[in-house]
């Protein structure tokens, strides 16, 4: 398997230092940046296979940083490490374009985990015409969990892997709950009350997405899970 290129963008020089040393000794190829500015250079120079970057920095904040990224690339996937946990924040980390949100303090393994299914499930070629038999019908959409398209009218729009994943599961069990720890479990790895808050951030980007559709509905069985209801 080849080694995995990340960017690390963290401008406390400490904790940089452990996560450089242990993904060092993981078999990672890792590069350093301390603050948003020197970050967003490194990514033109380096295209990484994954971005881990800090939200509070120096000079660019982590924010601002994918902002910049997203602006030349809509594909390498982004990972924030933050302090900050209040709702507003994980979504507009989302909406900006990242993919995945990590509280600190975390576990060193889970941060592993992360960045490994990120830079393993944002790896696949998009430039391939999905097959017909790829593509998962309900209601006026079509989603082709493969290459992470959803289809609608004519149109077409790329997903993160983690949208196309709960997509998935609601369309297999259209009329069905799909419970919220599976889910987690899944694709998050834990059951944390964190990564239960962005999977619901999730869930009301995928209600955004399908609103073209009246007939669909992703409704909230409260302390159970989701179920994708069509009329």
């Amino acid at each position: 398997m080849n080694r995995i290129d990340v960017l690390l963008v963290e401008d406390e020089h400490i904790l940089a230092m452990i996560i450089k040393d242990t993904f060092d000794a993981q078999g990672f190829n890792i590069r350093i940046a301390a603050d948003g500015m020197t970050g967003l250079t490194a990514f033109r120079e380096r295209r990484p296979d994954v971005v881990v970057a800090d939200v509070m920095m120096p000079r660019m904040d982590g924010f601002e940083l994918v902002r910049h990224i997203r602006k030349i690339d809509q594909h390498t996937p982004v990972l924030f490490l933050t302090a900050r946990s209040s709702m507003s924040d994980v979504v507009n980390g989302f909406e900006l374009g990242a993919n995945d949100y990590l509280k600190k303090p975390f576990g060193m393994q889970e941060l592993i985990v992360r960045i490994k299914a990120l830079a393993g499930r944002f790896s696949t070629t998009s430039g391939q015409s999905p097959s017909r038999t790829e593509w998962l019908e309900v209601g006026s959409y079509a989603l082709n969990p493969t290459t992470q398209h959803l289809r609608h009218d004519g149109y077409e729009q790329e997903l993160s892997y983690r949208e196309t994943e709960i997509l998935r599961r609601l369309i297999m069990n259209v009329g069905q709950v799909v419970h919220t720890q599976d889910i987690l479990m899944e694709l998050w790895g834990d059951d944390s009350y964190w990564n239960t808050r962005s999977l619901h951030v999730f869930i009301t980007k995928l209600r955004h997405k399908l609103s073209a559709d009246p007939r669909l509905r992703i409704v909230n069985i409260r302390g159970v899970g989701y179920k994708l209801i069509v009329s």
